[in-house]
């Protein structure tokens, strides 16, 4: 598979009818209940694109040691950041539905779906058939190629309309983690802030994989993880690696946002274990302080919609952990959301889907 040319033609194109845009986010519970949360957790690591071990170890792990203490842990967190209109990368994702679709007019048809619970990948993609359309261009909204979430929303994807009675051909949007349009649009939310900020550091930070992943995605073997400078450039060996998507994604804001090499680094949040991909955000940030950096400002270009990584990880964990190090403040840049730069732009990117 080629994440950045997917087409799956199954039937004819008729040109009467709507195109379809279905929007995939990773997926939040459906409330704060603790039950709630524990069918969340499990969809999501029971996936073997998340957890890839044989599947009775994944469920020994699973059901046995994680959701034994993770769910009540996880709601308290959801607790905190959860408003009166609920999951805020729900309704981040569904504000930016909406605006596409005013800005795509009406020849076509937009749906929300969740690769883990709702609305569910088959209810958005079956909403889009019923109105009628015929193509539909599928949109994971992770910026960067990773097995656990592109991959693991094209699975599903395709799994679904393998399935249905009349299936329409599925065109999909490949990461834009160094696409212009997604990549000024982040500079533009956070290029006001940082500068009313005055921050003296500015931190990257991308969500987390174990390393054994970055492994898997080098077809050569010898070049991911194999040196210091290995994801420096976008090469043949790494075109597949979340790594150096991400540290791509990372230059480009730099550049934007008028970033010396000094004046910026990666990291990588929510680590599971030491065998992640490294530098670790909590970890740097507990460092800055004694490294003279009192006031550090920190994007999230992992996400395109603010979600309990980046509001309660960084916003409200980190800040206390870096504050409490020394720090003076802690500035969490949003997420690109609902931003009419992202959603202008992400309808460029929709038009310009590989047919």
């Amino acid at each position: 598979m080629n994440p950045g040319a997917v087409t799956r033609t199954v039937t004819s194109t008729s040109t009467a009818a709507p195109l379809g845009v279905l929007l995939v986010n990773l997926g939040t519970p459906d409330s704060t209940a603790v039950g709630d949360v524990r069918r969340y957790l499990a969809q999501f690591l029971m996936d073997h694109r998340v957890i890839d071990i044989p599947w009775p170890l994944r469920a020994l792990l699973v059901h046995g040691i994680i959701l034994r203490t993770r769910p009540r842990r996880s709601a308290e967190a959801y607790r905190k950041i959860w408003t009166q209109r609920g999951s805020p990368l729900m309704f981040h994702t569904e504000d930016l539905r909406h605006g596409l679709q005013d800005v795509l007019g009406p020849g076509v048809r937009t749906a929300v779906a969740m690769r883990y619970q709702n609305p569910s990948v088959e209810a958005g993609l079956t909403q889009l058939v019923q109105q009628g359309c015929v193509d539909v261009v599928v949109v994971p909204l992770f910026p960067q190629y990773s097995q656990a979430a592109w991959a693991s929303a094209f699975d599903e994807v395709t799994r679904v309309a393998a399935g249905m009675r009349n299936t329409p051909n599925l065109r999909f949007v490949p990461p834009f983690f160094d696409h212009p349009e997604f990549l000024d649009a982040q500079a533009a939310v956070a290029r006001p802030l940082l500068e009313g900020f005055r921050a003296d550091h500015v931190l990257m930070s991308f969500h987390g994989l174990p390393e054994k992943h970055i492994h898997k995605s080098d077809a050569s073997g010898a070049h991911c993880l194999r040196g210091n400078d290995c994801c420096a450039v976008m090469r043949e060996e790494n075109r597949f690696c979340y790594r150096a998507q991400c540290f791509a994604t990372a230059r480009g804001l730099a550049e934007r946002l008028g970033l010396g090499p000094d004046d910026y680094e990666v990291t990588f949040q929510s680590r599971l274990t030491k065998a992640w991909i490294q530098p670790f955000t909590d970890q740097r940030l507990l460092a800055l302080p004694g490294e003279g950096k009192k006031r550090v400002a920190v994007l999230c270009p992992a996400f395109v919609a603010d979600c309990l990584e980046t509001i309660e990880e960084i916003g409200m964990q980190a800040h206390e952990a870096f504050v409490g190090a020394g720090g003076e403040d802690l500035l969490a840049v949003p997420c690109v959301n609902a931003a009419p730069q992202w959603i202008e732009g992400l309808a460029r990117i929709v038009r310009e889907a590989p047919r």
